[in-house]
């Protein structure tokens, strides 16, 4: 029974992706006599916690009640007054918890609240599939460095445009609608100097039935050579444009393009190119707890080489493309033996359209459930 209730949690908690960014996704629900009497989710960053939400929109007394949250209950004031509090003075009898929250504000703190004022705490309760709704959050709470998704759409012999550079379309309007509803849940987007030239991205979330929510958009560019008429310089968005440059860049091109409202960050320099560690740390302390990385094959490699890279998901069309000269998803040199190869783990698939997504976790860690909505 509690299993039941808390996928209700979770499916609820999913309610509020893309809106609640620095903070957690987190659901909530009021049962009683194995009837719901109430249920909230986290709805925007600064709103009411899921929990208080529940509580609201009970439709009868909650004390007595089970209280089925996602994440443990907050114990502190921030930009709401603590939950665990306002458990205790409605009287619910007994809390089941998914997962500890990581942030040390709270860690453990909320639980013991509870149990120490008598109410009966149960945790750990689809404990996996609430770390892996919340995997930007656990990451951005505990290291302050967001948490980068690697995308790309390839041919299914693994290119990402012809000979020609011609790219558009290898997926379908499935997966493609996938990847916006991805630019609606993380914070930024972020692409490299060649893809701006080559294709004229937007980077902006259209999603055909809900306004989406745009991402900063970064544009990693060390000399500063990205136009001054750039789609992604020039949308009609309330995100931001962020400009990523070395000492490359002349500062004739910087006060232009700060002029037009972008931000221009100076990045030590790598090679010859952004030191994207650096880049990650500068955006992690604008706030910004998530990053979707959809550039080409140069910035791809630079990325994975540099460590950034937390998850990648690789859309799939049916077709088959060729060519020597036909660039692949992770260009440069490439590693030079199988046992430096980049290696993921839990990997899953999932099927938009007549594509196939691949997803996978770079580096160790614990293992967690593959979403399937």
């Amino acid at each position: 029974m509690d299993i039941k209730y808390m996928h209700r949690a979770l499916r609820l908690a999913k309610r509020g992706a893309g809106y609640t960014n620095p903070n957690p996704l987190v659901g909530a629900v009021l049962v009683r006599d194995d009837r719901i009497i109430g249920e909230g989710y986290h709805e925007a960053y600064g709103a009411n916690h899921a929990e208080i939400n529940a509580i609201l929109h009970a439709t009868e007394e909650v004390s007595g009640a089970d209280l089925y949250v996602t994440l443990e209950p907050c114990s502190h004031y921030g930009k709401t007054p603590p939950c665990a509090q306002t458990i205790l003075e409605k009287g619910i009898k007994r809390v089941i918890v998914a997962a500890e929250d990581p942030n040390p504000l709270v860690s453990g703190r909320g639980i013991a609240m509870l149990r120490e004022n008598g109410v009966e705490v149960i945790t750990g309760v689809l404990e996996k599939e609430s770390r892996k709704l919340n995997e930007i959050f656990f990451k951005y709470i505990t290291t302050g460095k967001p948490f980068c998704i690697l995308k790309a759409a390839m041919s299914l012999d693994g290119k990402i445009a012809t000979r020609t550079g011609d790219s558009q379309w290898i997926t379908g309007e499935c997966a493609r609608r996938q990847v916006h509803l991805l630019r609606h849940r993380v914070a930024c987007v972020m692409t490299g100097i060649g893809t701006v030239l080559s294709d004229d991205p937007q980077l902006t979330t259209r999603l055909p039935d809900k306004k989406g929510k745009d991402a900063v958009r970064v544009i990693v560019d060390s000399s500063a050579r990205i136009p001054l008429s750039a789609k992604v310089l020039n949308v009609d968005s309330d995100a931001p444009a962020i400009v990523a440059v070395t000492e490359k860049a002349q500062d004739k091109k910087i006060r232009e393009l700060e002029r037009m409202g972008a931000k221009v960050i100076c990045m030590p320099q790598t090679g010859n190119g952004v030191d994207l560690a650096f880049l990650m740390k500068k955006l992690g302390e604008e706030g910004l707890d998530s990053v979707l990385l959809e550039g080409g094959s140069t910035l791809n490699e630079s990325a994975l080489r540099q460590g950034i890279v937390d998850k990648v998901n690789f859309f799939i069309g049916p077709i088959l493309i060729g060519g020597d000269t036909a660039k692949t998803a992770v260009g440069g040199r490439g590693v030079a033996s199988l046992k430096d190869a980049y290696r993921l783990r839990n990997l899953c698939t999932q099927f938009f359209g007549r594509g196939i997504m691949i997803e996978g976790y770079l580096g160790t860690g614990e293992e967690a459930p593959c979403s399937q909505d």
